[in-house]
């Protein structure tokens, strides 16, 4: 095995190009499960761990750009106000040792369907910078992924970083698994209301052969919003609207069944989800949102 560790991240780019087949790591996490499962070692490990750049993070016109290196911790500890549903989902992530490694790159490299980053980042609409020697393109969050663990990164590309608006209204994070903490999650929802841009956005994951958005449903509660003029008021809509977007949300996963959960488990789970995200999001209590 060759062990790369590049210093600037025009050093790293050139070691991608010169090692396409090579794995790009930050803190491990997923490589070190991989191992322990029995997989086989990389030839080659580009490690990206002291390339300062990726650990960074900046405020730009009302939105966050996060470096591929912020890990979780730093977006609960630094950033719970500005990106309320990705820090929800990153508390959710393993166990503390796990959330001090394990980054948002990291995460969406990997890209597992059950990646608890993922939901937020489509509900919010976010970008992904992609970058190699050849240049840098941005993609929609929803573009990157191909299939599970598969991404439209090309051979060459590393991601640099993602970037996304600052909470302008209410967001929401939850997920089910087998136990509390440090599990998989069986699905998992994540709502953002965006009332500056009258837009709702919904990220679905572990229901599908990708993180999937649940657009008829976002669709079907901006029409709500508007017509009770309750985008700013933050105001319970009323059962039957949190349990159409329930619906709707469940509508548009595709699940499977696995050892986690059956597909029928799934699309239940996710219409539950959904109705409390909503009734979170406008303030209602648990005992009323069911």
């Amino acid at each position: 095995m060759e062990l790369i560790q590049p210093i600037s991240w025009e050093d790293a780019l050139a070691a991608k190009a010169a090692y396409p087949d090579a794995r790009a790591i930050r803190g491990g996490t997923d490589l070190m499960i991989e191992l322990g499962a029995g997989d086989r070692l990389p030839a080659t490990i580009l490690d990206l761990g002291r390339v300062a750049k990726l650990a960074e993070w900046s405020l730009d016109d009302g939105h966050v750009v996060l470096g591929a290196g912020v890990t979780f911790t730093e977006l609960i500890d630094e950033l719970s106000c500005e990106l309320p549903a990705l820090a929800m989902a990153a508390r959710t992530v393993g166990s503390p040792q796990i959330r001090n490694r394990g980054t948002v790159g990291g995460n969406l490299g990997t890209a597992s369907p059950a990646g608890d980053a993922h939901p937020p980042l489509l509900a919010t609409d976010a970008q992904v910078k992609l970058a190699s020697a050849r240049g840098a393109r941005w993609i929609g969050i929803g573009e990157l992924f191909a299939g599970p663990k598969r991404t439209t990164l090309e051979p060459d590309e590393l991601i640099e970083c993602v970037r996304m608006p600052r909470a302008s209204g209410s967001q929401q994070f939850s997920k089910i698994g087998t136990r509390n903490a440090m599990v998989i999650s069986v699905c998992s929802f994540a709502l953002a209301i965006d009332p500056s841009r009258r837009r709702v956005g919904t990220g679905i994951g572990s229901a599908g052969p990708v993180p999937l958005v649940a657009e008829e449903a976002g669709r079907f509660l901006e029409g709500v919003l508007t017509e009770a003029d309750a985008w700013e008021s933050g105001a319970p809509l009323g059962e039957s609207a949190a349990a159409r977007f329930g619906e709707l949300v469940s509508a548009a996963a595709r699940p499977i069944d696995d050892v986690r959960g059956t597909a029928d488990y799934r699309r239940h789970a996710l219409a539950v989800l959904a109705r409390r995200a909503l009734g979170w999001a406008r303030g209602a209590r648990d005992e009323l949102i069911g």
